[in-house]
């Protein structure tokens, strides 16, 4: 604090600079941790599946974050009159206001009808804080499998400068000091002795009387290293100097995430919602440990069809199911366009479960030859509230045969989160032990 005159000035000098909140910020989500990541996953319902590039505006009941707070009241005994009350008298009892208690009511911007409002405090989360919360404590199934995969890029590096080159790489300023460093060193002699030479001129042109044969040899002698300080070229090849480039390995890590959804006429809308956001959860997921992650849409019913995103979750087809359909175009795709050399491939296949009895066991042989040998993961999650049928049952078998191969029921809305938790928090155990 400095005092200058009659003014008090005050000068923050701590060392946080323009992010002086950032300590206080990360105590407050540690806070509330729980409020928090309970928003945080009704958020997610409203993401497209690649939408990770922004983070997420959070609401939290105001009440949440009140704290207790001391103060000291006025005390005694006192009495107040207001003007224009002509209603009321001391100890009337004053009913609440029908339909308005002042804040947000009940979590859509409107007063409850009990007049108990309640207000929300909103506030913005980064990208790696809204990832952070969401998926805390858990890890990628055969990560360390993974990271022995990655690939080495090339990636090009400025190295310096070389004396050998293409003319597209030259450096100018380079070349040019260079060129000026040669020039001076080797005319430097020179000039100095023309100098010596200039001054005697200038001596024996003001001595008397005039001695021309030593004004002559004087004269003749500056010319000549003139003639010799100008043949010294402004730039030689041996001045050139390009920039030098080299390429260096940069491990980078990429993955497919295949999505597969049955649409034929038994799943409605509703059921494609909550598979949508099942397949939201394993995108971020992923980009969270893969620097370049492609996702592959591939619909069914009793035919499989690669789609964009609009079309795989949007269209709605009449007719049978036949699963086998949509692993095949699967294995062709993986055999087309991702090694498994080069590649971390995912899955992930949503379905209410209906399927032809006799595709069952075709679906159960083409996963355990074809496709689980290969991927990372596999994940297979029954949206539905009936009774298992035989899809079921076959993928049962895998379970207990593969290790990346895993399987969930879901019922409602509710369940996504906590099963998508379930099936990435047993391999974090795992991994920690």
């Amino acid at each position: 604090m400095q005092f200058g005159g009659n003014m008090a000035y005050f000068i923050d000098r701590r060392l946080n600079g323009k992010n002086k909140s950032t300590v206080n910020r990360q105590r407050f989500l540690r806070r509330y941790k729980a409020q928090i990541k309970q928003s945080i996953s009704e958020a997610i319902n409203k993401r497209s599946v690649t939408d990770v590039e922004n983070g997420e505006s959070v609401s939290i009941p105001i009440d949440d974050i009140n704290e207790p707070m001391f103060h000291q009241g006025r005390g005694g005994m006192r009495q107040r009159v207001h003007p224009g009350n002509d209603h009321f008298v001391e100890k009337d009892r004053i009913e609440r206001p029908q339909g308005g208690g002042g804040g947000s009511g009940s979590g859509e911007g409107q007063a409850s009808n009990d007049g108990e409002g309640q207000d929300e405090f909103v506030f913005q989360i980064s990208k790696d804080e809204y990832l952070d919360l969401l998926f805390e404590d858990l890890a990628l199934p055969n990560l360390k499998k993974n990271q022995q995969r990655q690939l080495n890029e090339f990636k090009t590096h400025r190295s310096g400068y070389t004396a050998n080159g293409v003319p597209a790489n030259i450096s100018v300023v380079r070349s040019l000091q260079n060129s000026l460093a040669r020039r001076t060193a080797m005319s430097a002699g020179k000039r100095r002795q023309l100098r010596e030479l200039e001054a005697a001129l200038e001596v024996v042109e003001h001595t008397e009387p005039v001695q021309l044969l030593e004004e002559e040899r004087l004269r003749k002698e500056i010319a000549e290293l003139r003639e010799k300080i100008a043949r010294v070229p402004f730039i030689d090849t041996f001045d050139l100097r390009y920039k030098n480039f080299e390429k260096r390995p940069e491990p980078s890590s990429q993955a497919v995430m295949f999505c597969l959804m049955d649409v034929s006429g038994s799943m409605d809308q509703a059921t494609k919602d909550m598979a949508k956001r099942f397949y939201i959860l394993l995108y971020l997921f992923l980009s969270r440990t893969y620097k370049n992650v492609e996702v592959v849409y591939i619909r069914h019913h009793t035919q499989a069809k690669e789609v964009d995103e609009h079309e795989f979750f949007y269209s709605q087809e009449t007719g049978g199911t036949i699963v086998s359909s949509a692993l095949k175009l699967m294995d062709e795709v993986v055999k087309e366009r991702y090694d498994p050399a080069q590649w971390n491939i995912y899955a992930a296949q949503a379905s209410d479960g209906d399927n032809w009895a006799d595709d069952s066991p075709l679906c159960h042989e083409i996963l355990a030859k074809r496709l689980l040998p290969m991927v990372r993961y596999y994940c297979y999650i029954e949206i539905t509230r009936r009774a298992h049928q035989t899809l079921w049952r076959e993928y049962e078998h895998l379970q207990s045969m593969f290790e990346n191969f895993s399987m969930q029921h879901i019922r409602d809305q509710d369940d996504i989160y906590p099963v998508f938790r379930e099936l990435f928090h047993k391999q974090a155990a795992e991994m920690s032990s």
